[in-house]
């Protein structure tokens, strides 16, 4: 039986770049698009209602990883067996769905993600702050060698789940903030879900969103204490139930 496939799109102001996105979704390549708002200051919600979305409005500011639990709550209560996460402010290339789909259609993966340094030239080129990528290199070596993992990025925003891996991490403890993403993952490496990725192209422009120097080693700290978590757990010196299977909902 085909599996029924909902992309999800985290939305805060992104009206200038919302229909860029969902036009790019290949026709026939998800069942439903579901666009979660955070209390936009621009028309997001209209353009999305005016495209034919199915539009969530939060009645307060949840935050990035506030957004992201409201869309995979929601995405499971309609039965989704497959969730793709697409960032609506265009970053990424959504024309790649149906791979990272197929991927996990296939029992490949449980989890997969977009990379977007291929090549250091690609990732350059695309617009990639230098100081970014070489944060994000960094961390990218140490949190694969922490894991024992060998992602090709740890920080990619486009990501498609099973319903398996929704059920199995327990996403619902995890931070509102943008260091959601990093704990997500993991917590997926801790638990033994199946990971992969593919190339996408890096895309940094003005209307895309990206978060700027301070808050960018706020969240290389908060990853960095979400390792030391990982340790602690792994030793037997501090059980988390951040990385224990999620309890089944009642």
């Amino acid at each position: 039986m085909k599996p029924k496939v909902i992309a999800v799109l985290p939305a805060y102001n992104a009206e200038k770049t919302l229909e860029r996105t969902v036009r790019d979704i290949p026709p026939g390549t998800v069942d439903e698009i579901l666009l979660v708002d955070d209390c936009s200051k621009d028309g997001t919600v209209a353009l999305g209602r005016k495209l034919g979305l199915t539009v969530l409005v939060h009645e307060k500011n949840l935050g990035y990883g506030g957004n992201q639990k409201t869309c995979y709550r929601e995405a499971l209560r309609r039965g989704a067996d497959i969730v793709v996460m697409i960032h609506p402010d265009y970053q990424y290339d959504a024309r790649l769905t149906p791979h990272l789909v197929g991927l996990i259609a296939s029992d490949v993966c449980d989890f997969m993600l977009g990379n977007r340094i291929r090549t250091r030239r690609e990732a350059l080129d695309g617009g990639m702050p230098v100081w970014k990528y070489f944060f994000n290199r960094m961390l990218t070596v140490l949190e694969n060698s922490w894991t024992g993992q060998n992602l090709g990025e740890w920080h990619s925003g486009l990501r498609a789940y099973s319903r398996k891996a929704l059920e199995t991490v327990p996403w619902e403890l995890n931070s509102d903030d943008f260091v959601f993403d990093q704990q997500f993952l993991h917590q997926a490496a801790v638990l033994g879900l199946r990971m992969g990725d593919i190339p996408v192209a890096a895309r940094y422009f003005e209307e895309a969103s990206s978060i700027n120097f301070r808050r960018s080693c706020v969240y290389g700290f908060s990853t960095l204490w979400v390792m030391l978590q990982v340790l602690l757990h792994r030793l037997g010196l501090w059980k988390s139930p951040l990385f224990m299977p999620a309890k089944p909902a009642k």
